[in-house]
């Protein structure tokens, strides 16, 4: 912090300490060192640059390095974190997703804008976008066959308990209820799509095989929007279907990230066969494999299980094993069936990928996922 008085410096240091400013206002991330002096909140510095695009709303500065007077030093001091929140998401829908610094940049700049600039949670039951449980529009959807993007018209209906979207004007595709949406943004992405930013994965069960379909909005809003008028319907649905079930149980089993997704190499079931790279998304015990990341349909999937049903994942591969491939930083998956045998390009990558099998095979099956696991028994190539 350069420049200040001694006072403003150690009275901004005893705010900077509280615990409620200990962590981004909005993303969550630890030890925030920015801080809006209009708003009152501690920022990280990838938030700070979002508040430093709507300077009519927040004006950001350095904790370390800017000069705060006393006057900003006590209005941070009246507000902090904990009071901003209480205004700011006073009202937040319980189906609205609030991103954390592991999100896409879209995701947390509309969570940003909609707090402060548009002020969507001050007041309660103010009328939202995406909480009418019907919700229409053009996306651009990405075709299976030719990777084209094209305009097509989608319908969301909480009372048809469905997701449409038209090919024509008389022919529409029917996406089920139970649909998992993902914010893709990352430069292994996007950079194959013909627009650059904005572009959401929405994820479906198809005849029990897993289809993604990629949609595109030149305005990162409308994408949100889109993503929690899904989540608002998929609420009001299972809140019908699990009547007994708590607000927050049902909150867990909306749209949601993958666990982990990246590439790695496989080999086939043989174990002779040379590995292949393929890029892989781990939603929760289903792992799937691609051999591209816009790919509809995945050319497999792995069901992972629990310990106590003997799974478990290894680092590094069985000795003998003679598939050839180019990464050596290896990851077996071992279940009751057979052994899954996968590379990766680093040894962060590795640690990475075998944290996340872990984390889901601690974890106890439930009933619906013993129904599931019949994936687990079917062979698919490479």
């Amino acid at each position: 912090m350069a420049g200040g008085s001694e006072r403003s410096m150690r009275a901004l240091k005893e705010v900077w300490r509280r615990a409620e400013n200990s962590s981004c206002a909005d993303c969550g991330k630890p030890d925030p060192d920015w801080a809006s002096s209009t708003l009152g909140v501690f920022i990280c510095l990838s938030c700070s640059g979002i508040h430093r695009n709507i300077p009519s709303i927040s004006k950001v500065k350095s904790l370390k390095m800017d000069h705060w007077d006393d006057a900003q030093v006590q209005f941070l001091a009246k507000h902090g974190n904990a009071v901003t929140k209480a205004t700011y998401e006073a009202h937040i829908p319980i189906y609205y997703y609030q991103p954390t610094y592991n999100d896409c940049q879209v995701l947390r700049e509309q969570w940003i804008r909609a707090k402060y600039e548009r002020k969507e949670f001050t007041e309660p039951g103010k009328h939202l976008p995406y909480s009418d449980g019907v919700k229409e529009g053009i996306l651009w959807k990405r075709g299976r066959d030719n990777g084209q993007f094209l305009p097509r018209k989608f319908l969301l209906s909480e009372r048809e308990g469905c997701l449409k979207y038209f090919t024509k004007q008389d022919v529409s595709m029917v996406v089920t209820s139970h649909l998992s949406v993902y914010s893709t943004q990352g430069s292994g992405v996007t950079e194959a799509f013909l627009f650059p930013t904005h572009v959401s994965e929405i994820t479906y069960l198809k005849d029990n095989k897993t289809r993604n379909i990629f949609v595109y909005h030149e305005s990162g809003k409308e994408v949100v929007d889109w993503f929690n008028a899904i989540r608002s319907v998929q609420f009001h649905y299972l809140k019908v279907a699990f009547p007994i079930a708590s607000d927050n149980e049902i909150k867990n089993r909306l749209t949601r990230n993958f666990l982990k997704e990246g590439y790695m190499e496989k080999t086939g079931p043989k174990q002779r066969e040379a590995f292949k790279k393929r890029w892989f998304t781990l939603d929760h015990r289903r792992l799937m494999y691609f051999k591209d990341p816009l790919d509809a349909f995945a050319k497999g999937e792995v069901f992972v299980g629990s310990r106590e049903n003997g799974y478990s994942v290894q680092k590094g591969l069985p000795s003998g094993t003679q598939g050839n491939f180019s990464w050596h930083y290896g990851i077996t998956i071992v279940t009751p069936d057979r052994e899954y045998l996968f590379t990766c390009e680093t040894e962060t990558d590795q640690l990475d990928w075998i944290a996340a099998f872990t984390s889901v095979i601690n974890q106890a099956m439930t009933p619906q996922e013993y129904a599931s696991k019949c994936l687990d028994a079917v062979s698919f190539p490479s």
